[in-house]
């Protein structure tokens, strides 16, 4: 097994063909900005001949300074048809001027015939005439193997020869690709260890995710030989997604020893992994490994009693060392010791036998039974502890709202709310309209409240979720909402319950208020 291990980002080329996946061109710039601080060896921008953001992304790299990465133009061998030197998708890989490239070329006979339609003479010239042209215009050279693991099970010899010639073309690295995503990582394994005893070159592995493998696939090509890793982060991709790196990265070096980023890099993981996400407009899933929200998150009472103790009993890492936290959590199958410990990070120890636990947590399940889920609302668990304890007053009382939906002749939709609301003793009253009931709503009491408190002015909503709770009422049923808000420095999610659309929303609103005004009395 290699120690030291080069990887190569796709998340801004390979992963944007993921379904839902869509990124400007700032984005790009600005994710592949982050990969290089992560210590990324490689980050591939983009196919510049194919569309002009990509064109756009690589004009505007070449202005910006990279300290630990170079950036990496894809795109195919040469056309059949075409002198290596006249091909339109060879020649933009030259004029975006980067230090690398990767071409991908045919491994499997069957697409060489079928797709290429060419024979399989000619697809070996394609894959020489092509990399010795880069290789001569002063690249650094990696061949993508397509469907390297399907052709070689197909046609072991000219698979063989297909890879023959790009190192005997000068290819840097020779990457094996799981194109089609579906092997499994017994056979990963033992097709790496027949390559790397035939070719001298280093050698890279792509997964996909089809069969669920990609990440282990991964980590059983490099067991037997490979230095260079591709993967996206978060596993964006097509179809099934690629081999994600913020699981494949952890996974190299913290389980199996190798020498990839600096421990202090690896710390960024779970930050970069969630900037992707957000920027790409993909919620994180929850239950990622490493460096998921639910990652290192514990609810069984009998669990978190024994993580107080010890954290390994239920951890398999340190969640520090990946940038993210041990979180406790709160619902009807919590124990004392969730409530005991959410009351520890708040800086609230309970003297031995305080019945304050056993009374909070009698509050939670009765609401959680009701329809709350404080697991996803952590803010509004804090203040509905915190006025159980008596620790805090509500910083504004409402008195009523309104809320109109009124729909033109043209098909315009128009929202306005009024609220009028009490701060120590004297009345506030102001109207708000929005793009919507909320919209108008939120407007409306932020306006009330602006002459008290206008550092309000720097709340906005940045999510809002609803969920029918119990399907079956109809339109009787009840409504959960979420809403996730900012001031710019924190993050964070309240939640309201009700038949009521508009009464559910006002809750979760009036809770995001609520929290932001405790944050700001903290300092």
């Amino acid at each position: 097994m290699p120690g030291k291990i080069e990887t190569f980002d796709t998340t801004l080329r390979d992963g944007t063909q993921g379904e839902g996946v869509n990124l400007s061109l700032e984005d790009k710039l600005r994710i592949a900005q982050r990969l290089d601080q992560f210590g990324i060896n490689f980050i591939e921008g983009g196919w510049p001949g194919s569309n002009p953001k990509d064109i756009g992304f690589f004009q505007r790299a070449r202005e910006m300074t990279f300290t630990q990465a170079k950036i990496c133009a894809f795109g195919s061998t040469r056309h059949a048809r075409n002198a290596v030197e006249d091909d339109p998708n060879v020649r933009a890989l030259i004029e975006a001027e980067t230090p690398a490239c990767s071409i991908f070329g045919k491994t499997w006979d069957m697409h060489v015939t079928n797709a290429l339609r060419v024979s399989l003479d000619d697809n070996l010239a394609m894959i020489r005439d092509t990399i010795r042209f880069l290789k001569d215009n002063g690249r650094i050279l990696i061949y993508d193997a397509e469907h390297f693991f399907d052709g070689y099970k197909n046609n072991p010899d000219y698979a063989m020869q297909t890879v023959t010639a790009a190192q005997e073309a000068g290819a840097d690295v020779i990457v094996f690709c799981d194109t089609n995503g579906g092997t499994l990582p017994h056979e990963v394994g033992a097709i790496v260890r027949e390559m790397k005893s035939k070719l001298t070159c280093k050698l890279g592995i792509h997964t996909h995710n089809d069969a669920g493998c990609g990440v282990a696939n991964t980590l059983a090509a490099v067991l037997e030989g490979c230095e260079h890793v591709q993967g996206t982060f978060n596993g964006f991709g097509e179809r099934c997604g690629n081999a994600d790196l913020s699981s494949v990265i952890p996974n190299l070096m913290l389980k199996m020893g190798c020498d990839v980023i600096s421990p202090e890099q690896l710390k960024q993981l779970s930050g970069l992994s969630m900037f992707i996400s957000e920027l790409a407009n993909v919620p994180q899933k929850r239950n990622q490994p490493f460096v998921g929200l639910s990652a290192f998150a514990h609810k069984g009472g009998i669990h978190v009693s024994a993580v107080q103790r010890d954290s390994k009993t239920y951890e398999h890492i340190d969640p520090s060392l990946v940038g993210n936290r041990q979180r406790i959590l709160i619902s009807e199958l919590s124990g004392q010791s969730n409530i005991k410990h959410i009351l520890k990070n708040m800086g609230l120890e309970l003297d031995e036998g305080s019945p304050v636990a056993k009374v909070v947590l009698q509050k939670v399940k009765e609401l959680e039974n009701a329809g709350y889920f404080f697991e996803a609302a952590e803010a509004s668990l804090e203040l509905l502890i915190r006025k159980e304890l008596g620790q805090i007053k509500p910083h504004f009382e409402l008195i009523n709202y309104r809320v109109l939906v009124d729909q033109h002749s043209a098909g315009d939709l128009w929202s306005e709310a009024t609220v009028r609301v009490k701060v120590d003793g004297e009345a506030y009253f102001m109207a708000g309209d929005g793009d919507g009931p909320v919209n108008a709503l939120d407007n409306a009491l932020r306006k009330a409240l602006d002459a008290r408190y206008p550092q309000l002015g720097r709340v906005r909503l940045t999510d809002f979720k609803v969920r029918i709770i119990d399907t079956g009422q109809g339109t009787a049923a009840k409504t959960r909402v979420l809403i996730e808000s900012t001031d710019g420095e924190n993050e964070w999610i309240t939640i309201g319950v009700s038949e009521n659309i508009i009464e559910a929303s006002w809750e979760a609103l009036a809770d995001s208020i609520e929290y932001k005004l405790l944050l700001d009395e903290r300092g």
